[in-house]
């Protein structure tokens, strides 16, 4: 049995098949696909968590220029990581990858490890990135579940439960252990991978390009556009944000966010929420008073920049300010510069940061 349905182990076999050779004829060409090197699935991995695989293959190929091994990433700097991880969001993985990578070389002789428990040790990687890992580039028969495997494996199985719940999570881990096979493990979960990307997507499946689509219950059922069972989304909050361009001697301020938040370790340009039925400008003069301990004069807009984080929105507000008085002291950051304009592309921002230098270095 997987799930609620009787599965016979020739079912189970007759879906491997069909879902290998579907693969093998109809596989994306993807730079992480031509290896096995575990590092390079690691990090390819890492960078598709909740990132398009578009988005990612820029980023995948100029990150594995710039720290080939785990021993380069682990001798380079945080700053210049996350600057090679600009623009890619969810610095939080980058962070993770940085410190593992320092496990890996200081504890395990730069070996990274195939067994999945050794692997769950290292910040960062959990149950999916593990599964993969060991799967993928050490042919362990370990299941993998992310979003793509997720959807199909409710409508193969016709799980009517949400995928996001702990019990039917749970399910569906379970099912996947049940289906993974001992020899080309790695190829069958990038089949089931590929297959939720591809064909069953979201919404409307493909069925008739579907290679188990004599297999599904969901189907068999009409039910395959209607599952997974989706939570209903609450909205997000939105927040309206200002920050100041504080000008002094012709350099510009600017701190580095804590570790271990949102954005840790990226540089920012001062500044904070605004509170209720408080001006712009009066808000920008006490952010920068109370985080940063100095006194500006606010004067005109620079830009507004909407953007979108996966929990809450911000409208942020960027002003010109002139530095009146006081030392920076960086109440809520960890370190803070005065920096000439032409020199802010040398650190890493927060994409709505990077809108704003843009803005400050158009002439018009």
């Amino acid at each position: 049995m997987v799930g609620s349905v009787m599965v016979s182990k020739d079912r189970i076999r007759r879906l491997r098949r069909v879902l290998i050779g579907w693969f093998a004829a109809n596989r994306r060409d993807m730079p992480w696909r031509r290896t096995r090197d575990p590092y390079a699935v690691w990090v390819s991995e890492v960078m598709l968590q909740q990132t398009q695989v578009e988005t990612v293959i820029p980023y995948y190929e100029r990150f594995m220029r710039r720290f080939p091994t785990v021993g380069a990433l682990a001798a380079a700097r945080l700053d210049t990581v996350l600057k090679c991880w600009e623009g890619l969001g969810y610095y939080g993985r980058a962070r993770n990858l940085h410190r593992a990578a320092g496990m890996v070389v200081a504890q395990l002789g730069g070996e990274i490890p195939g067994d999945r428990e050794a692997l769950l040790r290292l910040p960062g990687i959990g149950a999916y990135t593990a599964g993969a890992i060991a799967s993928i580039a050490f042919d362990r028969p370990e299941p993998i579940v992310d979003g793509n495997v997720m959807r199909v494996l409710c409508r193969l199985f016709r799980v009517h439960g949400d995928p996001r719940s702990t019990q039917t999570g749970r399910r569906l881990w379970e099912m996947a252990a049940v289906l993974v096979p001992r020899r080309c493990p790695g190829i069958f979960n990038q089949a089931l991978m590929e297959l939720g990307a591809l064909v069953c997507r979201p919404g409307e499946p493909d069925c008739g390009a579907c290679p188990a689509r004599r297999l599904c219950e969901g189907r068999r059922h009409g039910e395959q556009s209607r599952l997974p069972i989706r939570r209903v989304r609450k909205p997000i909050p939105r927040y309206t944000v200002v920050v100041g361009i504080v000008e002094k001697d012709g350099k510009v301020l600017i701190d580095r966010r804590p570790e271990g938040g949102l954005l840790g370790g990226l540089w920012e340009f001062p500044g904070g929420k605004r509170r209720p039925r408080e001006s712009l400008k009066a808000a920008l003069t006490r952010e920068l008073r109370e985080e940063m301990d100095i006194e500006v004069h606010v004067g005109p807009r620079l830009a507004v920049v909407d953007h979108a984080y996966s929990h809450f929105a911000i409208r942020l507000h960027a002003y010109h300010c002139k530095w009146l008085s006081g030392q920076p002291t960086g109440q809520s950051c960890t370190a803070w510069k005065w920096v000439r304009p032409k020199d802010l592309n040398r650190y890493a921002f927060p994409t709505a940061n990077k809108k704003v230098i843009t803005a400050l270095m158009d002439p018009t």
